[in-house]
């Protein structure tokens, strides 16, 4: 059987860098061929950040180099996945290249609102000589809905079964929940809220280290009872799906508005962010799968022993374990799932879930780039 190549890329919200992976399609089923991932710049990464903030000088024109900067790195991760397999650039049928968000309001300001995804797949398509899907979530923002989360229609192809329901966990910058009912029936998907974004940015601003390995610095502190409370009066937290969020609302001014003045231990705070991340996870599967028994996490998040542990702990009925047990590493599963969309794009097949977003159907997403 002819292989039928896709590659996927993902830079999340984490703003860790960038993963990607060529799948191969053939006989329907998805097999991931090879995984690649690249760190951002320190000064690109710095420029995304600030981008993300309201209020910059410039705008446009440094977002335009941005998206050069980050066309760039994506190039280069796709050079070594074709390196790594043997690959040719001509038997790929497209890049799934979702752009780096910094911006993203559904619904607002005139009741569609935007999402600002910066990337130039016109720029990757000739550096790689493959076709470039790209802009996914916009038509459906244009149809109604919240242009995120767009995985769980991927989760519900790689994870889904037909004899139990299963929820799978995106722990990424940003936390996000797929219900999969067992055979047929509704999906149901949303951002719960902020997973690795907070607890990145807090240990790299007191213990200089990109991320808090395996979650030890975190057990080694104790939770506030008082911020973890302030944190958790979110309005965010107890809103209904459809709903999706990001950076604009879960930043470090979200964090500081809600420490006290009074001292407190760097490891204390980043025990209570672990903490948020896990109760609000826990509660988002408890008040929307209360029978499910499943939960499969992927995203950076699974390989945060203690997140994991806290997981565990809060869902006392549940099996919680990584998707690498079901064949996936936590590291590649969104970077398979924009490989998934694209292939959808390619095929004009819708890649949206109205029951997830809210839009007003299905809806074939993405724009192409031809090679």
């Amino acid at each position: 059987m002819a292989e039928e190549l896709f590659i996927g890329l993902m830079s999340g919200t984490s703003l860790d860098g960038v993963d990607g992976v060529l799948a191969d399609f053939s006989g329907g089923r998805i097999a991931v061929k090879a995984h690649a991932a690249a760190s951002f710049p320190v000064s690109l990464r710095a420029e995304l950040l600030a981008l993300n903030a309201l209020g910059g000088d410039n705008e446009l024109h440094r977002a335009a180099l941005a998206g050069n900067g980050l066309a760039r790195v994506y190039a280069g991760v796709v050079e070594r996945l074709l390196t790594e397999t043997g690959a040719l650039a001509e038997a790929v049928t497209a890049i799934g290249a979702h752009g780096q968000t910094v911006r993203h309001r559904p619904g607002e300001f005139d009741e569609v609102g935007y999402t600002l995804q910066i990337n130039n797949p016109s720029l990757l398509a000739e550096l790689c000589g493959i076709a470039v899907v790209a802009d996914f979530r916009s038509r459906d923002l244009a149809a109604g809905g919240q242009g995120a989360p767009l995985v769980p229609a991927f989760h519900r192809a790689l994870f889904a079964r037909d004899d139990q329901a299963v929820a799978v966990l995106n722990l990424g910058g940003i936390s996000n929940l797929s219900l999969l009912p067992a055979g047929e029936g509704t999906v149901l998907g949303f951002d719960c809220g902020p997973g690795n974004a907070l607890l990145d940015h807090w240990c790299q601003s007191h213990i200089g280290q990109p991320f808090d390995s395996g979650g030890r610095w975190a057990a080694s502190g104790h939770v506030l009872p008082d911020l973890l409370s302030r944190c958790l009066a979110d309005a965010y937290f107890t809103k209904p799906p459809p709903k999706s969020t990001g950076r604009d609302l879960f930043n470090p001014a979200w964090l500081a508005a809600h420490l006290s003045q009074a001292a407190t231990q760097p490891a204390d705070v980043q025990a209570t962010l672990a903490e948020l991340t896990a109760m609000v996870c826990a509660a988002e599967l408890q008040r929307h799968g209360p029978d499910i028994r499943l939960l499969i996490v992927c995203g950076g998040g699974a390989l945060n022993d203690h997140l994991m542990a806290r997981l565990q702990a809060l869902l006392p009925a549940v099996q919680v374990f990584s998707s690498a047990e079901r064949g996936l590493p936590p590291q590649q599963v969104e970077a398979a799932a924009f490989a998934w969309l694209a292939r959808s794009t390619m095929r004009r097949e819708s890649g949206n879930l109205a029951s997830v977003t809210g839009a007003r159907g299905a809806r074939v997403l993405g724009a192409i780039y031809p090679a």
